[in-house]
């Protein structure tokens, strides 16, 4: 039989063991879909969106303090002044436990009151919007005491951004590339499941007793698991472009290259764990610990630059960090072939492919050896 006719039937023979094989698809394919729908329902647009905060504000005793700082308040696009009007500090206490606002500003009874109060909830002393507010009205503060003595500000802020694209990003595509890359790379690491399953049972053995070549059969699964990738990455783009709405600016070449080399290194890792699983089982509880804890500690979420100190340096280390960032550099910031930036994360991927592989073949062959003992 000619190498091309063991070629094809040996893909049939795998293309069909994949598709019978139900956890295959659910990490390859529906687990990816559904976490990245879950994540993009929570957080799509966030990002984009101006800040806004509700508040309520209490002046009890209106006097020409007070007024000034309202009127102030009332020029601020990003704060809503709940009821539209001042209340009561009984009532704007009860909105803040409640959570109806987000805050209250209680004004100065006086004028010669010197300080006004920014009522919060406990729960939510440290958050986001509590550090918001209170650098919001810090502010007013400053030109408060700058207006009280006549002064006028010499110094201010000019706020501009500057990307590595041409084009405005935000979380969608950050997170559509971050899954794209989770997906390929737990189509990797479960892949190789049926391996397992077919050393325990002999077939294996028996396979390298027949004239068929290994090589053309590991070739078969290789090019399988390629075609499988390629569905993982065309389906979680069109629903995140069409359903979602993100924006992809594709340097074909670059996300050929990082494609192919990230898909072959999470191979090789499905590979080397299926060299010392004695059972399926065995083989999905490790494939689950390092997918999840890659998927949480690669960037595929939130920037890895978010995350505390001392965990940076062994989100550094995984291999799908730089498979994530490396997507995206192809598929978001139009990254051309000659960025050292994007050769670096391929050389890391590449020698996480080259080591993975090569000790799942020293395993393999080591069981051999003591098999014929």
């Amino acid at each position: 039989m000619s190498n091309f006719k063991q070629f094809k039937k040996m893909f049939s023979a795998q293309l069909k063991l994949t598709l019978r094989e139900k956890q295959a698809w659910f990490w390859g394919i529906f687990f990816p879909v559904i976490l990245m729908v879950i994540f993009m329902v929570i957080f799509s647009g966030s990002s984009d969106d101006e800040f806004q905060s509700e508040i309520a504000i209490v002046a009890d005793n209106p006097n020409p303090v007070s007024e000034m700082l309202l009127t102030q308040i009332d020029q601020l696009p990003i704060l809503d002044v709940k009821s539209g009007e001042p209340v009561s500090r009984n009532t704007a206490e009860q909105w803040v436990k409640d959570q109806e606002v987000d805050a209250a500003i209680v004004l100065p009874e006086s004028a010669e009151d010197t300080s006004f109060v920014l009522v919060v909830n406990k729960e939510d002393e440290q958050g986001v919007t509590t550090q918001a507010l209170s650098a919001i009205l810090d502010k007013i503060v400053q030109q408060a005491n700058l207006s009280a003595v006549g002064a006028t500000p010499t110094y201010d802020i000019q706020f501009e951004s500057v990307t590595a694209s041409t084009n405005e990003l935000n979380y969608t595509d950050f997170l559509l590339t971050g899954m794209i890359a989770l997906s390929i790379a737990q189509g990797g690491m479960f892949g190789m499941v049926d391996l397992v399953e077919m050393r325990r049972k002999g077939l294996i053995k028996r396979l390298r007793m027949t004239p068929a070549k290994m090589g053309i059969f590991g070739l078969s699964d290789m090019v399988m698991r390629l075609l499988f990738s390629i569905v993982q990455i065309l389906l979680l783009s069109l629903i995140g472009v069409f359903i979602f709405g993100a924006s992809l600016y594709i340097n074909f070449f670059s996300l050929t290259i990082v494609f192919l080399i990230g898909a072959l290194s999470f191979n090789a890792l499905g590979y080397l764990i299926s060299s010392f699983s004695q059972t399926q089982n065995a083989y999905m509880g490790v494939a689950n610990i390092v997918s999840f804890l890659m998927m949480f500690l690669s960037g595929v979420f939130f920037p890895i630059e978010t995350m505390p100190d001392w965990l940076q340096p062994v989100s550094n280390i995984l291999p799908l960090t730089y498979f994530a960032e490396g997507l995206r550099d192809s598929m978001v910031y139009e990254t051309g072939i000659f960025s050292s930036t994007l050769w670096f994360g391929i050389g890391v991927l590449v020698i996480w492919g080259a080591i993975t592989f090569l000790l799942g073949s020293w395993l393999y062959k080591r069981k051999s050896i003591v098999a014929t003992r």
